[in-house]
């Protein structure tokens, strides 16, 4: 197993014992030995054991509440320190179906999506490596038990794909 399927997975189990309905988690992803370098304390208080070789997951403040996922992660640049990051979400997943019918208004469609009987809470939890790995970790509310959560490297790819645009370089403005 790779150490992101690890912190990935881990990050999946640590979410799962805390309930549903919490508002997206955006994580740094750091091996341990650079973090024990930069700062051994911390890496203390995480239980970093000395020669341990993991990427270890630093929660990040909290992302706007006003702003789309999507364009919160665009505003993002990690320093070179920072190896991957991962990102945490529930979302309300209906079937292809249903999509004619949502409303244009957010406010409507969040409402129809709410009420509509076919519909699955999902918790993604995506992680991405500067290098371009990727691991996904998906669990249905309604499937919500460890062996029956879903693991692979291409199960949310937009998701992935955002969250490595966050480690590719800003392109400067054309002043013409």
């Amino acid at each position: 197993m790779s150490l992101l399927e690890e912190v990935v997975l881990d990050l999946e189990r640590h979410t799962a014992q805390e309930g549903w309905d919490a508002a997206p988690r955006l994580y740094a992803l750091v091996r341990s030995a650079e973090l024990r370098a930069a700062e051994p304390e911390l890496a203390e208080q995480l239980g970093l054991a000395p020669d341990a070789d993991t990427l270890a997951a630093l929660e990040q403040p909290a992302l706007p509440e006003q702003a789309a996922v999507e364009d919160a992660l665009a505003a993002i640049a990690w320093p070179d320190a920072v190896d991957g990051c991962a990102l945490v979400i529930e979302r309300v997943v209906l079937p292809p179906e249903a999509e004619d019918d949502i409303p244009a208004d957010e406010a409507e469609a969040a409402d129809y999506a709410a009420r509509h009987p076919q519909r699955e809470d999902v918790r993604m939890i995506v992680g991405v490596l500067r290098d371009g790995a990727r691991h996904s970790a998906l669990r249905l509310r309604r499937h919500d038990a460890d062996d029956e959560v879903v693991a692979g490297p291409d199960l949310v790819p937009a998701l992935a794909e955002a969250l490595a645009g966050t480690f590719e370089p800003d392109e400067p403005e054309d002043p013409s």
